[in-house]
């Protein structure tokens, strides 16, 4: 009987409750609700992979524009009882599809299922959905709208735990980490959200200058500019899931953003440097820190960490080689101890915030950590560890 219900609905389960869901990594828990306390959520409270929270539209707008930490916002459309892939079918042909998109639009879903459900695999829950979709144009216009599976105009969300299932539709359009200025890469890059993540565990704010011995192409450099500077995490993204909710207020957008770029200020001289062993990597940093506004202002050099003279004084942000730049595991041990070394040796006065993809690392390097704390990446179950350089 749920599709009976779900016609009758005038309006969407977020709009009646004003509650949404915000996806993040492993190990963000802590600093993601800070985070959303800070942009203005209220009711927060912590959930699998990630946080409910209540938010009015404004609020709504400005954590897709200007959260660092979430990957996803998404907005609950309905919520049901899910035994059987005709229970999941119903459920997604009767939500008035055209109040989002239209035919002409690309749609994709991605799926999640946990617990105790009849319903095992993700991908074929997320199969079930399309075809609810696909079939609901179908039946009301003759044709459908293509799925796309990497860049769609919408993007559709569904999550089963234990038999019940919640249909949401994903209000940041894609992934946040993407922020759009990573336009040259190297192998093994930091995700966006970690890097920031890493930011924001240091506590910086500009009393120190910050260096990244190891940049690789910037991501550390990029998120430690936007922080200081007031840039919004998602200035430079072109498309928001929110403006296609039949809610969206245009206006009300525009000033939201139009407040938030007012307060992007210029980088410091000779705050945030960088370098990197590699010829490529030292290129990609400077070109990706180069999109962003006062990124020209952040030096980079092409330097192994032991020719460095001193980082006395400074915030130390890194991202060593873990395995995958680094192909031997001996290589990669005494990579560590002489990086402790130097550590030791040139960095008086310093704290030192290095993230361990490598987890067994933490023995070689030779220092003990202030603190270590765990968190994913990129599905490695790294720590991030503080070292007070005295």
């Amino acid at each position: 009987m749920n599709h009976i219900l779900i016609k009758k609905r005038s309006i969407f389960e977020y709009q009646k409750t004003e509650r949404y869901f915000v996806q993040i990594a492993e190990g963000f828990e802590a600093l993601a609700v800070k985070e959303l306390e800070t942009l203005g959520a209220k009711r927060i409270k912590p959930g699998f992979r990630g946080i409910h929270f209540s938010a009015d539209r404004a609020v709504l707008y400005g954590i897709n524009y200007k959260a660092r930490l979430v990957t996803r916002v998404l907005a609950p459309l309905v919520s049901f009882e899910c035994r059987s892939r005709d229970d999941l079918y119903r459920a997604g042909g009767s939500i008035d599809w055209t109040a989002f998109f239209s035919v002409r639009n690309t749609f994709g879903i991605f799926a999640n299922v946990s617990g105790n459900s009849n319903i095992r695999h993700s991908k074929f829950a997320a199969l079930c959905l399309k075809d609810a979709v696909a079939d609901f144009f179908r039946n009301k216009f003759g044709k459908r709208p293509n799925v796309d599976r990497i860049n769609p105009d919408v993007w559709l969300n569904l999550h089963i735990e234990n038999s019940r299932a919640t249909i949401s539709f994903d209000t940041s359009g894609g992934s946040l980490h993407r922020r759009g200025y990573r336009r040259e890469t190297v192998e093994a890059p930091m995700q966006e959200t970690l890097a920031a993540a890493m930011v924001a565990l240091s506590g910086w704010k500009g009393e120190k200058p910050l260096y990244d011995p190891m940049c690789g192409s910037g991501t550390l450099l990029c998120e430690a500019l936007m922080k200081i500077c007031r840039i919004p995490a998602g200035f430079l993204k072109k498309n928001f899931g929110f403006c296609f909710l039949p809610d969206f207020n245009k206006g009300l957008w525009e000033s939201i953003k139009k407040r938030a770029d007012e307060k992007i200020r210029p980088l410091p001289s000779e705050l945030i440097a960088g370098s990197d062993i590699e010829r490529m990597a030292v290129k990609a940093a400077k070109t990706n820190c180069r999109i962003l506004p006062g990124g020209e202002m952040i030096k980079i050099w092409r330097k192994d960490f032991k020719d460095i003279s001193n980082l006395e004084n400074k915030v130390i942000l890194c991202n060593p080689p873990y395995g995958i730049r680094l192909k031997k595991e001996e290589d990669l041990g005494e990579f560590y101890k002489n990086f402790g070394d130097f550590l030791k040796q040139h960095c008086k006065g310093s704290q030192a915030y290095i993230y361990f993809g490598n987890r067994e690392m933490l023995k070689r390097i030779g220092l003990k950590p202030a603190w270590k704390k765990p968190i994913r990446n990129a599905g490695l179950d790294g720590r991030v560890a503080k070292y007070e350089l005295y």
